[in-house]
């Protein structure tokens, strides 16, 4: 026996009301459920004056408060006397002060030239030639300026930067590649008791540069090594001469992937001021350190940034030792420059002979570049075990020592 009150009685009398294949649920219309259209509602007509000819429209301005059944007025604009920075209105490109007819290009750090080093090469009317100069090569090979067991600290500086400096399994590009260039410069510091003169120097972080020239570039560096008498020049300015053709080719544009601006000051900033003890640039430490392969500069991207922002300093310098008016200089301005995503090196000698870029003909410009060096093969953070035997221990493998004895000796260069 069941008991049942009056609505349920009502409901197992006629099931033709049950929704949902008799599970006991009333069927109600769409709407009865809450259904509700997705449209929004049109705004109301905002309240326009319009304009007729010969009419004057009757507004409740004189009333000081709304009145329905007359026009909304129109006021002009408030001025309360002074510009808020929010609500500013900026005027006219044209009519800037600082607006010029030419385009002026930027490069600065995450820029790519499209061509990469012959593109670069093309914008600071340079000559290559692979493989450094032989006097470096000569402070490379010379015993004399080895340190004392070099090839056990560079190993530990390794282990330090891809191992013991971070409390991570495998640390990423942006924390060992700032760490191994720190650690080797300041292995070679420790020179400074064989070469006194090494003291006389100063490492800079973030230092900004403005130069410009006919394809006008700003720059901002990294790391750069400072000291207080400038390089000598490498080769003769006239071992390239006017008669020399050198083939770069034809470029779409001046700078691939730079940004164009009609609104520019021609300044020319080497980035210390007047009295500075330090004034002249030695080497420029360029670290691709993105950890994304999508950010990270090819290593052509790589060598050609690194000529641009060798070329900025030294004709930075020069501007500053010998004018502003194109010319080829007296004594070229030569600065190195280093590159490293803490695995391979690049490395660059820059000598500015002559500041008149905007002619192909005359003396050009000279750059070393010795390309891909590399420190070492791969670095193992943890142990490779098959079958429960270590196959590759934690370490370097392909460790080639040549390359810091070539970091060692763009330091030494110019001290000894």
């Amino acid at each position: 026996m069941a008991l049942a009150s009056g609505p349920a009685r009502r409901a197992l009398a006629r099931p033709w009301r049950l929704g949902l294949q008799g599970c006991g649920v009333p069927s109600r219309g769409a709407y009865e459920w809450g259904v509700r259209s997705t449209r929004k509602p049109e705004p109301p007509p905002l309240d326009r004056v319009y304009e007729i000819p010969g009419l004057e429209p009757i507004t409740f301005a004189g009333k000081m408060h709304f009145m329905p059944g007359l026009a909304r007025p129109v006021f002009p604009p408030w001025d309360p006397g002074w510009t808020h920075p929010k609500f500013r209105r900026l005027p006219p490109l044209q009519e800037h002060s600082l607006y010029k007819d030419e385009v002026c290009y930027v490069f600065h750090q995450r820029c790519r030239l499209l061509e990469g080093v012959k593109q670069a090469l093309w914008l600071t009317k340079t000559k290559l030639i692979e493989g450094l100069p032989e006097k470096v090569l000569s402070l490379a090979d010379n015993p004399r300026n080895h340190i004392e067991n070099q090839d056990e600290r560079v190993l530990n500086v390794i282990f330090h930067a891809r191992l013991w400096h971070s409390t991570e399994d495998v640390p990423k590009r942006e924390t060992y590649c700032p760490v191994i260039v720190d650690s080797l410069i300041q292995l070679c510091k420790s020179q400074i008791l064989k070469h006194p003169s090494l003291a006389r120097r100063i490492c800079a972080q973030n230092n900004m540069l403005s130069t410009t020239w006919k394809r006008d570039s700003m720059k901002t560096l990294k790391t750069v090594h400072n000291s207080n008498k400038i390089l000598k020049k490498k080769n003769n300015p006239k071992y390239v001469v006017s008669g020399t053709k050198l083939r770069w080719g034809d470029f779409p544009e001046a700078l691939g992937g730079s940004v164009n601006l009609s609104l520019y000051v021609m300044t020319c900033l080497a980035g210390f001021r007047e009295g500075y003890p330090y004034p002249y640039p030695h080497t420029l430490y360029l670290l691709e350190s993105a950890n994304c392969r999508a950010h990270r500069f090819q290593p052509d991207q790589l060598r050609a940034k690194m000529i641009l922002f060798a070329f900025g300093n030294a004709l930075a310098q020069a501007r500053l030792l010998y004018g502003n008016d194109p010319k080829v200089l007296e004594q070229p301005v030569v600065v190195q420059s280093v590159g490293t995503d803490g695995r391979v090196f690049q490395f660059l000698v820059l000598q500015l002979n002559t500041t008149d870029l905007a002619s192909e003909e005359g003396i050009k410009n000279l750059v070393w570049v010795d390309s891909d060096q590399l420190l070492y093969q791969h670095f193992w953070c943890l142990p490779v075990i098959k079958k429960k035997v270590v196959v590759e221990p934690v370490g370097p493998t392909g460790f080639q020592p040549e390359t810091f004895r070539k970091f060692l000796a763009l330091y030494l260069h110019g001290a000894v």
